[in-house]
């Protein structure tokens, strides 16, 4: 497989140096300002100043030790309440999700959802993950077993889950006893605002729970401080590698990438092509395929081919692409702007001219904004396939003959985020999982909609062994072993003259 930079990553032009024209893409502009757009009308959303990194860290850490002496009940009954005031707004905080992002308001309103169920999941992920043990050693005293937070926590964005995703990151540290400083995707600023507003009406200090607004300059600066006890992750593989890069000597930094997945769904034998094609559809095109779980690569066997394509080309062709307020709802948005759209485009055509064959064309509806139809493409003749994350909806086909053969070609990438089996034996089930290298591997299932209660991360290109959801307990305190005696007792035996 060809390991080519890739054709779609998230955009790195930094706003506070650009605006959009009519076409929506990025011109020179206010350096002092930063500007978010909806997807959707090109419309102004959101602007503010830039935050300035020095002091806001400096604020976080003048913060973080009184939270830190909290009480852990005192700092669980906190964010439960936050997720109280989320309740109180769920329909207006879906409204802007919808807004900034372009998805659907049906799509909004499930991240919603998962923004208020992360703080139960994680308050049992804490008492699991790093929970208290005390062992009575007798003359010995007591052996015991806590955790410390960290310090000050560096939450970087995504723009796809603006809300959904940080938080993830957010509430398992606070529960630690860390500060959190959040610095968006710059694509999506005024969601993350929206979500610290309702930190803070929770009673957790603004000092505490900051928004660092910026682009990438602002971004590396906050990684790289020196006040920064921790840095979690959420991107694209080639941003996430310059910052495990750029902490590999300072070791004393707790690291956690989740970083997407370039993933395969493999359809071998089965009967029920219609359920097969829609759990294509929905892996491949769900949040126009902005998802890092997204399926990007179609492993078909060879003898139910032409079934399964001619599925899902019928279903692709039925669906509706719109507006987040739509009526009926959209099943998918437009992608985060015209930038990325034009990308998406470019790279589909980039296939078609290295001996990719057309299903379904990607089509422009309106060149000034960024919607986009989605593109499937036949793969299997090309000699060399690119290893790279294209951020939107576009699959890629391969036909194999066995099962083997598959197999391989699903591990054909130097990504491992998630891979599904869909038909197939409960014995070509175990030989799948047992083989294929990823950290999400479902059968009969979409590759993307994990479970929060499960972890969440992949290996190679897609993280570095720190899943999040409910593992994220794990990289938001450290363990702390002790021994204790509440008098000091001790003696001295061999090696000593007598006294």
């Amino acid at each position: 497989m060809l390991h080519l930079q890739p054709t779609l990553e998230f955009a790195r032009i930094c706003p506070k140096e650009r605006k959009t024209d009519e076409k929506g893409w990025q011109t020179l502009a206010d350096k002092e300002e930063l500007v978010s757009f909806e997807p959707a009308t090109g419309q102004e959303l959101w602007r503010a100043k830039y935050g300035n990194v020095d002091e806001t860290v400096a604020r976080a850490r003048r913060a973080w030790p009184q939270w830190a002496a909290k009480p852990l009940a005192n700092r669980i009954e906190l964010v439960r309440r936050f997720a109280n005031e989320v309740r109180k707004e769920q329909e207006e905080f879906a409204e802007l999700i919808a807004r900034e992002t372009g998805k659907p308001m049906w799509e909004a309103r499930t991240e919603v959802e998962a923004v208020i169920n992360k703080v139960e999941i994680s308050v049992r992920a804490y008492a699991e993950r790093t929970g208290q043990k005390k062992l009575d050693s007798g003359l010995q005293g007591t052996a015991a077993l806590r955790h410390k937070p960290h310090g000050v926590m560096a939450v970087l964005g995504p723009y796809n889950f603006p809300a959904h995703l940080p938080n993830g990151h957010i509430v398992p540290a606070l529960i630690a006893g860390n500060a959190i400083i959040l610095k968006p995707s710059e694509k999506t600023p005024a969601v993350a605002e929206r979500l610290l507003l309702y930190y803070n009406r929770a009673g957790i200090p603004a000092a505490l729970v900051q928004l660092l607004a910026g682009g990438p300059e602002e971004g590396k600066q906050l990684v790289a401080h020196h006040g920064v006890d921790g840095v979690l992750f959420t991107g694209s593989a080639q941003v996430g590698i310059a910052i495990n890069k750029k902490l590999a000597t300072d070791p004393g930094k707790i690291v956690a990438l989740e970083m997407g997945g370039n993933n395969p769904l493999v359809v071998w034998d089965t009967p029920k092509v219609a359920d097969v094609a829609a759990l294509i559809v929905q892996s491949a095109f769900t949040t126009a395929g902005q998802r890092c779980t997204a399926a990007r690569r179609l492993i078909v066997k060879a003898d139910m081919y032409d079934d399964v394509i001619g599925a899902v080309k019928s279903l692709t062709e039925r669906i509706i692409i719109g507006a987040p307020f739509d009526d009926p709802q959209p099943f998918m948005g437009p992608v985060i702007d015209n930038r990325t759209a034009d990308q998406l485009t470019e790279s589909f055509l980039y296939l078609l001219s290295n001996g990719g064959k057309p299903i379904t064309h990607m089509r422009r509806p309106d060149e000034s904004l960024p919607f986009v139809t989605p593109g499937i493409i036949d793969t299997t003749a090309m000699t060399e396939r690119p290893d790279v994350e294209l951020f939107g909806p576009i699959l890629q086909v391969v036909k194999v003959d066995d099962f083997d053969q598959a197999i391989a070609e699903a591990n054909n990438t130097r990504f491992g985020l998630a891979a599904s089996l869909v038909g197939g034996s409960p014995q070509d089930y175990n030989r799948f999982w047992a083989n294929i290298r990823a950290g999400i591997v479902n059968w009969n299932r979409p590759t993307n909609g994990a479970s929060s209660s499960a972890p969440f991360g992949g290996i190679g290109y897609s993280g570095n062994h720190r899943p999040a959801a409910y593992y994220a307990a794990d990289y938001c305190a450290y363990p702390v072993a002790s021994t204790e005696m509440e008098q000091p007792r001790a003696s001295v035996g061999v090696g000593f003259k007598g006294g």
